[in-house]
């Protein structure tokens, strides 16, 4: 299994103004909140404790970033969707979430985790909507997909592939089996280094 380079925490921010340094090249992991974000942001990172994960969903509230040694960056998005959070949390985050798409210049990528038994909700389409209209790479991580049998989850990975088209790339992903983790972590890798052509990563 190929390794993510050494990677530390950097800083979290509720604001624009307090986002890092709009230099370099940077990655987004979005999703609900309930779809196992943090738990793919581990895996693909190979560290268990890079995102605090919960068994409460929507406990990222701030925008984390994360550096490389070589200084280009992940950024984890607040989880959206997630019915128990306050209405103006929800409105925070979504404008937190457009401002940060729409004006970060080193945003390069977006990594879309989905629940595999849940994916493309109307969250899910605008935030790809946001990627088309901007320009960023956009992957789909079809998430506990270990929850689903080898039929079923190839069936829903072709229809959210048939759905996504050339806006964005897909796979399965499991955490706890490690399935899709190699995969994950050479498209990401590959959106850091900035070779895309559209929503297509260049090998």
């Amino acid at each position: 299994m190929s390794q993510f380079p050494p990677i530390q925490f950097l800083t979290s921010s509720w604001q624009v103004h307090q986002f890092p340094p709009d230099m370099g090249t940077e990655v987004a992991f979005a999703g609900r909140s309930n779809a196992g974000k943090s738990s793919a942001l581990n895996a693909i990172t190979g560290r268990k404790d890079l995102a605090r994960t919960s068994k409460t969903p929507g406990r990222t509230q701030l925008i984390n970033f994360f550096v490389l040694e070589d200084g280009r960056r992940l950024a984890d998005l607040p989880g959206y969707g997630y019915a128990k959070v306050p209405e103006k949390m929800k409105r925070h985050w979504r404008e937190l979430m457009s401002k940060y798409v729409e004006t970060r210049v080193s945003l390069a990528g977006l990594v879309l985790v989905m629940d595999a038994r849940r994916p493309l909700t109307d969250f899910d389409v605008q935030m790809l909507e946001w990627s088309q209209a901007n320009g960023l790479a956009a992957h789909l991580l079809l998430t506990k997909a270990d929850k689903l049998s080898r039929n079923e989850a190839n069936a829903t990975l072709k229809k959210v592939r048939e759905a996504a088209g050339e806006i964005a790339s897909a796979q399965l992903f499991s955490a706890v089996t490690k399935a899709g983790v190699d995969e994950a972590r050479a498209r990401v890798i590959a959106m850091l280094q900035g070779r895309r052509t559209g929503a297509a990563i260049e090998q």
